[in-house]
C-alpha cells in the first residue's frame, strides 16, 4: 500500500527467527504446502458446507422463544439503547499521542460509526455476531485516491465467505524439522454461497461474475470471530453452540408433553362386545355395525357454518371397541381414566434451566413475573455478577471490529503508521453505554464509601498522610482529575470571611442589648 510516497506492509520474520508452529488464528482453514510447486487451488469440500449447515442450525434454534428471550437479555445488556448517549465511545487518555492526533483519531472513529450506522444498527450487528459466531464487513476504498480512507463499510453474509490460510514450509537440512517459510491469508467469496467441489478464481479484485468463487485479499475484509472454535478443524463456533443439545431436548420434551396431554386428557370408554361363536370376518362386521350404530361424531365446519356427521373417521380420542368370545363375560362397558399428573412441568423446567445455564443467563430471569429490584449494588446475587462479567467479555471481543476498521482508516489517511498502531492499540479503550440508573447508583455508593474513609483520615492529613496520597489512594483520582480540581480551586474566588470587629475600640454591643436599647429609645 502506497501512502505519501511510503510503502506500508506487514513486517515478516527474519530468516533467523524460524518456527514450526503457525500463529494462532480464529477461524482460518489451514492448508500446508511443502517446498516446491506452489498451487492456487484449495479443496473446500465438506468444511465450508458443514460450516454453512452449522450457521443455519444456530439461526434455527435462535428463533425458539426461550433462546430468543435469553439473546434479547444478552444483547440489551451488552449494547444499551439510550436516546441521549452513543452506544460506544473511544477513550484515548492512556494513548501516548499529541492532542491534535487524538482529536483526529476521535473524529475518524465517529466517521466509522456513521458509516456503520452504528447508533441505529448496533444491536443488530451484535445479535448477528452472537448468533453466527462471526462477522464480516467489506472495506470499500477508492483505489484512485487511497488518502480518502474508507468509502463504505458493507455487511457480508457469513455463509458466502470463508477465511483461508496457506502455510508454506521448508525442511531444515541439518535437523530435518519443517519450519514455516511463508503464511498467506485471504478470503474466498461466492455470491450464491460456498458449496463443495467449487474452485475459486485467483484474483484479488471483486469483479468476478455472480456465482463464481473468488479470492479476496485479507486487508479488504474486516473479520470479527467469536473466539470459540472447533479444535479439530479450526472452525469458528457460535456462543449458541453449547445450547444446541439442551435446546433440542427442550423442544422434544415440550412436543411430548403436548401429545401426551391431548391423547390422555379425556376419559374414554372401553366397550367389550360379545361376538359369540361367530367367525372372525363376521365378528368384525358385527363389531363394526355396533360401532356405527352407537357412534355419533358431529363436526362443525367453520368455513361453511354447517354441522355434519363424520362417522367414517376414527380419531385417537374416541372410545375403544374390543370383541369378546363366548365363554367369557358378556358385553361390558368400562371407563379408561385420563392421564395422571398432567400439571407436572418439572421435566420441562429442568431442561429450561439447563438451556439458560448453557447460555450463561441467570436462572432468576426465567421467572418473568418476578419484580425488578433496584437495590444496592452490593445486594446483587452471584449469578447476576457472573452475567456482568460475561457481558464484559463479549464487549471486549466485539471491539475487534473497531480495531480493524480504525487501523485501516488511520493508516490510509496517513494519520499514523502501522508501527504506531502496534504501540497504541493496547492503550485504546472503548467505553460502552450502560443503563444510567444502575451505573449512577453504583458510582454514588462507591463515592459515599470513599468520603466516609476520607472523614476518618482528615485529622491526620499533613502529618501522617499527604494531600496527594489521599487523592491518589483513597479518592482514586486520576492525574487528569487532580489537575482539573487544582485548576478549578485556583480559578474560584476566595471565600468572603465575616467582618472582624476586634480592631475597633471596645466590643460591639450584643444583639439583645441593641434591641433593648432600641426599645428604651422608643419609650422615651
Amino acid at each position: 500500500m502506497q501512502i505519501f510516497g511510503y510503502k506500508i506492509e506487514k513486517s515478516t520474520a527474519s530468516q533467523t527467527e524460524k518456527s514450526f508452529v503457525a500463529p494462532t488464528d480464529d477461524g482460518g482453514v489451514e492448508t500446508i504446502r511443502a517446498g516446491g510447486y506452489y498451487g492456487t487451488y484449495i479443496d473446500i469440500d465438506g468444511t465450508a458446507n458443514n460450516e454453512i449447515e452449522l450457521i443455519r442450525k444456530y439461526r434455527e434454534i435462535s428463533m425458539m422463544a426461550d433462546i430468543d428471550t435469553a439473546i434479547d437479555d444478552i444483547v440489551n445488556d451488552s449494547i444499551a439503547n439510550l436516546d441521549d448517549e452513543a452506544p460506544v465511545k473511544i477513550d484515548l487518555d492512556e494513548v501516548d499521542l499529541s492532542k491534535n492526533i487524538k482529536k483526529m483519531v476521535q473524529a475518524e472513529f465517529e466517521t466509522l460509526l456513521n458509516m456503520l450506522d452504528f447508533n441505529l444498527r448496533a444491536q443488530d450487528y451484535f445479535r448477528h455476531w452472537y448468533i453466527d459466531g462471526r462477522l464480516f464487513f467489506h472495506k470499500v476504498v477508492d483505489t484512485a485516491n487511497l488518502k480518502k480512507g474508507l468509502a463504505d463499510i458493507r455487511y457480508i453474509d457469513p455463509r458466502k465467505i470463508k477465511k483461508m490460510r496457506e502455510i508454506l514450509k521448508e525442511k531444515d537440512t541439518k535437523t530435518g524439522v519443517e519450519f514455516i517459510k511463508e503464511i498467506k491469508e485471504y478470503f474466498i467469496y461466492n455470491e450464491r454461497g460456498l458449496v463443495p467441489n467449487k474452485t475459486f478464481t485467483p484474483a484479488a479484485s471483486i469483479s468476478s461474475t455472480a456465482g463464481a468463487t473468488m479470492r479476496i485479499e485479507k486487508d479488504s475484509i474486516c473479520f470479527v470471530p467469536s473466539g470459540l472454535k472447533d479444535m479439530d478443524r479450526n472452525m469458528p463456533l457460535s456462543f449458541l453452540h453449547k445450547a444446541i443439545r439442551p435446546a433440542n431436548q427442550l423442544r422434544m420434551m415440550e412436543n411430548a408433553a403436548v401429545i401426551y396431554r391431548i391423547t390422555r386428557a379425556p376419559e374414554r370408554r372401553v366397550f367389550y362386545v360379545d361376538v359369540g361363536n361367530l367367525p372372525k370376518i363376521k365378528a368384525e362386521q358385527y363389531l363394526k355395525g355396533i360401532m356405527n350404530q352407537y357412534r355419533n361424531k358431529v363436526v362443525y365446519d367453520s368455513q361453511t357454518g354447517e354441522i355434519r356427521d363424520d362417522k367414517k373417521f376414527m380419531s385417537m380420542l374416541e372410545d375403544f371397541w374390543l370383541p369378546r368370545r363366548e365363554g367369557g363375560r358378556g358385553t361390558q362397558i368400562e371407563t379408561l381414566p385420563g392421564g395422571q399428573g398432567l400439571g407436572e412441568m418439572g421435566d420441562i423446567e429442568y431442561f429450561q434451566r439447563k438451556l439458560y445455564q448453557a447460555l450463561n443467563v441467570p436462572m432468576s430471569r426465567l421467572e418473568q413475573q418476578t419484580g425488578l429490584n433496584f437495590g444496592r449494588a452490593a445486594e446483587i446475587n452471584r449469578d447476576e455478577w457472573k452475567f456482568t462479567k460475561f457481558i464484559s467479555k463479549l464487549r471486549r471481543r466485539f471491539t475487534l471490529l473497531f480495531d480493524d476498521l480504525l487501523k485501516t482508516q488511520l493508516i490510509l489517511k496517513g494519520i499514523i503508521t502501522e508501527a504506531d498502531w502496534e504501540k497504541m492499540r493496547y492503550d485504546i479503550k472503548y467505553v460502552f453505554a450502560t443503563d444510567a440508573f444502575y451505573t449512577e447508583s453504583k458510582e454514588q455508593q462507591i463515592l459515599q464509601s470513599r468520603v466516609e474513609i476520607l472523614q476518618g483520615v482528615a485529622p491526620f492529613i499533613g502529618t501522617m498522610y499527604s494531600r496527594e496520597y489521599v487523592q491518589d489512594k483513597i479518592l482514586k483520582l486520576s492525574d487528569d482529575e487532580i489537575e482539573e480540581i487544582k485548576k478549578q480551586n485556583d480559578a474560584s474566588p476566595p471565600e468572603v470571611s465575616p467582618p472582624d470587629f476586634s480592631s475597633l475600640e471596645g466590643e460591639p454591643p450584643a444583639a439583645d442589648q441593641q434591641q433593648n436599647q432600641g426599645q428604651d429609645d422608643g419609650q422615651q
